[in-house]
């Protein structure tokens, strides 16, 4: 059975095949035609698109609801609901109030009993299929309630914190609990909000509470996963030491590297297939490599095979039966390798000529989908915040990697994980949110460094002398195009009277003249010696 072959690898032991487990979410709501929104309110829905990606994508495990917001909501965060994303919150209980505000969390505690109910009308239908039940990790959990605050408590009130995440890896226990006796197999600790610390700040502020949450569903009998999305590479060894079954990883981390820290630890991994440029936007055949090359690293113990977190809304799903078929066919999977190395069908093709010369600064972020990821809806609202200090100075913008041109941009930037911040091009804060302080001080400089370059130009001149040959034709255009590449916004003249090319010693001949305004003194007389050395550099 699917169950027992998923339980095998989850013990880190050897396996005939490899686990799938596709990482259903509000995709399912899109299988059976209705909304995210309706998708997530609704026991009956639930149980309808689950079953249709079972039936669609043959899976050995699969997870009932992947929404990070369940418990936030029930705790008295308001939340924001889209028609193709999980919900996101809007509030935070506790910036201004206290615990006994909190609502008490159980069983029948706003959207709790919802997903309760799926699990066991699933339960009773499938035998052969281990049921995930995903849980809001205790820091992701903590933000909801505490908002981006929590980054400065950790420097100026470490205890404060302590007391949050003591509190947040109760819930997180409870909601295990309830999941385990609703029918659950499997416990995923969801915490997308690790990949924002350090592995110092990891180990003060999260290990200590994350393992008493795999060390409680332990004694369910139930097994567990860490799951984290994002740039968590610097985490891994930490999550490992939280003692969970297994962990899970999206394609911002290598598997190989996965593999060999996990390796060490004992701890089985799954991963991570990608899901915007792979799953999302290409074709059958490049899922089909992507999910060969997790094979070729993952190997036949204690590797899951599993997209790198919640499938977006609108995925193919002849991409995911793509991958279906390569995991239950061995000679498919011959095939795919073949394929490896072969051209993929995404392309980038976006001009960046003019990127960078507006007089303005921009700010771009790259986000999987601030809408739905709780990494990127942070980091979003980091630079909201920020922003409205520097007037119309500064604009920006989200690239939501869902959609094939922000996919493009994000390669053409060179940016290899998410959510990042480029300041005019330049990448500045990679998968970590900025403090206030840092992200004003970033644009600041990038503020100064412009208005440095504008009053430079206005200082400076260049002149072309143009006769009317085709070399100097050609130096107005490579002056044109190396203006162009720098950003630069230089004063050139040219000069085309016979009288004005004459004035400076020139006839039929082109020619380069740099005038360029230096200041030497201010407030004081200088010495006829260090006159002399000015005359020299002139």
């Amino acid at each position: 059975m699917g169950k027992e072959l998923l339980f095998k690898a989850l013990k880190n032991q050897e396996t005939d095949r490899v686990p799938w487990v596709p990482f259903n979410g509000v995709h399912g709501g899109a299988l059976i035609g209705v909304t995210a929104d309706e998708y997530l309110k609704s026991a009956e829905l639930i149980v309808k698109g689950t079953n249709e990606a079972i039936k669609r994508y043959r899976p050995d495990g699969i997870p009932v609801g992947f929404d990070l917001q369940v418990e936030a909501e029930a705790l008295g965060c308001d939340i924001v609901w889209a028609s193709d994303n999980p919900p996101a919150v809007s509030s935070h209980p506790l910036e201004t109030g206290t615990y006994d505000d909190l609502p008490e969390f159980t069983k029948k505690s706003a959207r709790v009993p919802i997903l309760l109910d799926a699990v066991k009308q699933l339960r009773a239908e499938h035998d052969d299929i281990a049921i995930y039940g995903l849980v809001t990790g205790p820091f992701t959990l903590a933000l909801h309630l505490r908002g981006t605050q929590i980054f400065m408590d950790m420097f100026d009130d470490s205890e404060k914190v302590k007391t949050l995440m003591e509190y947040s890896a109760g819930i997180a226990t409870k909601m295990s609990q309830m999941y385990v006796e609703a029918g659950c197999d499997v416990i995923a600790l969801v915490d997308p909000m690790t990949s924002q610390i350090s592995p110092e700040a990891f180990h003060e502020f999260v290990t200590p509470y994350a393992t008493q949450v795999f060390d409680s569903i332990r004694q369910t009998g139930a097994l567990s996963s860490f799951f984290v999305c994002g740039h968590a590479q610097r985490n891994v060894e930490e999550m490992c030491l939280t003692k969970p079954d297994n962990i899970s990883i999206d394609e911002n981390i290598d598997l190989q590297f996965v593999k060999d820290v996990c390796g060490k630890h004992g701890v089985s991994f799954g991963g991570n297939l990608q899901l915007t440029v792979v799953l999302l936007m290409g074709d059958e055949q490049d899922c089909q490599k992507n999910a060969i090359e997790c094979l070729e690293i993952g190997g036949k113990k204690g590797f899951i095979l599993a997209p790198g977190c919640d499938l977006p809304y609108a995925v193919p799903p002849n991409n995911l039966e793509a991958i279906t078929e390569l995991v239950h066919d061995p000679y498919k999977q011959e095939i795919a390798r073949e394929l490896l190395g072969k051209e993929s069908s995404i392309k980038v093709d976006l001009d960046f000529n003019d990127y960078g010369l507006s007089d303005k600064v921009t700010i771009d972020i790259i986000t999987l989908d601030s809408e739905g990821c709780a990494p990127c809806q942070y980091m979003v609202e980091a630079v909201k915040r920020v922003i409205t200090n520097f007037g119309d100075l500064v604009v920006w913008r989200e690239h939501k990697i869902k959609e094939r041109e922000s996919v493009e941009f994000m390669m053409g930037m060179m940016v290899k994980n998410i959510p990042t911040i480029l300041i005019d091009g330049q990448i500045k804060f990679v998968s970590l949110i900025p403090s206030r302080e840092e992200l004003t001080a970033a644009i600041q400089a990038r503020i100064n460094e412009k208005f440095q370059s504008m009053l430079n130009a206005q200082k400076n001149r260049m002149i072309v002398i143009d006769p009317g040959t085709e070399e100097a034709t050609q130096l107005i255009e490579n002056i044109e195009k190396a203006q162009k590449e720098l950003g630069t916004n230089v004063e050139i003249s040219v000069l085309k009277e016979k009288n004005e090319i004459s004035s400076y010693g020139f006839s039929k001949t082109s020619a380069v003249i740099v005038e360029r305004r230096q200041v030497k003194a201010v407030d004081r007389t200088p010495s006829v010696e260090v006159i002399k050395e000015w005359l020299k550099e002139m």
